[in-house]
């Protein structure tokens, strides 16, 4: 339940922080300014005695996210990805929620495979190890099928893990109706919208039929990509809390010292990475929204292996044109482009002015080419996109979050294969390949195309459809007074929207 009730929740997640020693711990990572530090102790320090202990064990921040449940250990995982936001012994620590977080006994998963599959684990595998991989929400056996002697990973769910998501969850709608009850002006930024979009991601990813419907999908549109394999859904032995794959062997990309003891070429990987990343998102528009280390090995010839499908991205047709005529802008530094394309789309309202929003993103987009990436401050620069899209009237596209959120891991995952990698050199190729099939001249053939086969299917009934319509109008329908609301959501022109694209022009250029 989305009540009062959650403020509870709210409190202790302040009062873990304090009590493992992790708010200090974040706040020096995050380089807070001395009053937001005593401002936040003073909050928390009285309800400290409140706060989950944890593992003592564990590093303060690793220790917290731990302590307070699945989705606080996913917003971790993000985190581990990127030394350069939260620093290098931080980064470290947090890197252990990706999949070696405290495994359930293994007569648990047996008993939860015979419940779903209906048949004793003896009669299906010969072998059933201890978990090889703890994560947030399952964990991964290493077994021998019976029948064929294959070895596979057998997935499985940790136990109550439903309910422990849906108590989080409600504890960030009401986090959203408080924010956008005391701050009016936060509402541009549709928070009770992001949550719900986050919703719906964690709860495809509790079903695992459905990550295995998007791995098989995933596997067939990636079959050509060169240095790229995923493992094979055996769906016989798969359901809703159970899943079972074939075995990836390889080392883990996020242990550098392992590639190199293994011999492959890190500056290889990196670029590879990259690029699989964009041929998927701007090709295939169907992406892994979840590529940090701990989902990624490198196999014995080299290929990168990508496993754990729970969250994958969609971006359709028109918004990935949409998509990369922003970012094409961005690149040629056409900013007037830029902003006739926001405006064109319905990302900007039609009242405000583009050449005013023109320069505005001139003023963000110019200090970032040409600038180092050491040099870049990431926490300004997004300070400054949040003042933009707030001055512009801007709403968030949550169908764009899982994008931005997926390059943020991505670059994060290439820099620490090759922290000088020259990500322009690698993406230009498939930036521009993109660029020349999806909005040129062969582009619009094929939209014709398309257009024409439409017509065709609907070929005998289009006089029957123009002769109702033109009777419709004769008739003179009696207005009907519109709600607001569908035509204020409507425009979907999003901080992260242009978050997104900014950040990946300026990986491009840097």
């Amino acid at each position: 339940m989305r009540g009062p009730h959650n403020i509870w929740r709210l409190i202790r997640t302040g009062a873990t922080f304090e009590r493992t020693g992790a708010m200090r711990v974040v706040l020096d990572a995050l380089d807070a300014p001395r009053p937001l530090r005593i401002a936040f102790r003073t909050l928390v320090w009285p309800f400290k005695w409140l706060g989950i202990e944890g593992d003592p064990s564990m590093p303060p921040a690793t220790r917290a996210l731990s302590a307070l449940g699945p989705a606080y250990i996913k917003f971790g995982q993000i985190l581990s990805t990127r030394p350069d936001v939260v620093g290098e012994d931080l980064a470290n620590q947090l890197r252990v929620l990706q999949d070696k977080l405290p495994p359930f006994p293994v007569e648990q998963a047996k008993k939860q495979v015979e419940d779903e599959l209906g048949v004793p684990v003896s009669e299906l595998f010969s072998e059933f190890s201890e978990p090889v991989a703890a994560a947030s929400i399952a964990q991964v056996h290493k077994a021998r099928r019976a029948d064929t002697g294959e070895t596979v990973a057998v997935k499985v769910l940790r136990p109550g893990i439903e309910r422990a998501f849906r108590t989080d969850i409600d504890a960030f709608y009401f986090s959203a109706d408080v924010i956008e009850t005391l701050s009016p002006a936060s509402r541009r930024l549709r928070p009770r919208d992001v949550v719900a979009h986050f919703e719906s991601v964690v709860m495809g990813e509790l079903d695992l039929r459905l990550e295995s419907a998007a791995a098989s999908e995933f596997e067939a549109n990636t079959v050509g990509d060169a240095g790229f394999q995923l493992p094979i859904v055996a769906w016989g032995l798969s359901g809703r809390r159970v899943m079972t794959m074939s075995w990836a062997e390889g080392v883990p990309l996020g242990d550098n010292a392992a590639i190199d003891a293994a011999g492959h070429d890190r500056v290889a990987l990196s670029e590879r990475m990259l690029q699989l990343f964009l041929n998927h998102a701007l090709r295939d528009g169907f992406f892994h929204a979840d590529m940090h280390q701990g989902n990624l090995k490198v196999a014995p010839n080299g290929d990168i292996v990508a496993y754990d499908f729970g969250i994958m991205g969609h971006i359709d047709e028109y918004t990935r044109r949409v998509y990369a005529e922003i970012l094409y802008g961005f690149i040629r530094r056409d900013y007037k482009r830029v902003a006739e394309v926001h405006f064109e789309a319905g990302y900007v309202p039609a009242d405000r002015d583009v050449d005013e929003f023109a320069r505005a993103l001139r003023a963000v987009g110019e200090p970032i080419f040409g600038m180092d990436a050491t040099r870049i401050s990431m926490a300004r620069l997004l300070s400054y996109l949040f003042e933009v899209t707030e001055r512009f009237g801007m709403q968030t596209r949550t169908e764009l979050i899982l994008l931005q959120r997926t390059m943020v891991v991505v670059e994060g995952v290439a820099r620490s294969l090759n922290p000088h990698m020259n990500i322009w050199h690698t993406a230009k190729p498939v930036v521009e390949d993109y660029i020349k099939t999806s909005i040129g001249p062969r582009a619009v053939l094929r939209d014709l195309a398309l257009t024409a086969k439409v017509l065709g299917r609907f070929g005998p009934r289009l006089p029957g459809l123009v002769e109702a319509a033109l009777i419709r109008q004769s008739e003179g329908e009696t207005p009907q007074t519109r709600s607001p609301w569908p035509a204020r959501l409507g425009w979907s022109g999003a901080g992260a929207a242009l978050g997104a694209a900014l950040v990946l022009a300026w990986h491009l250029w840097a």
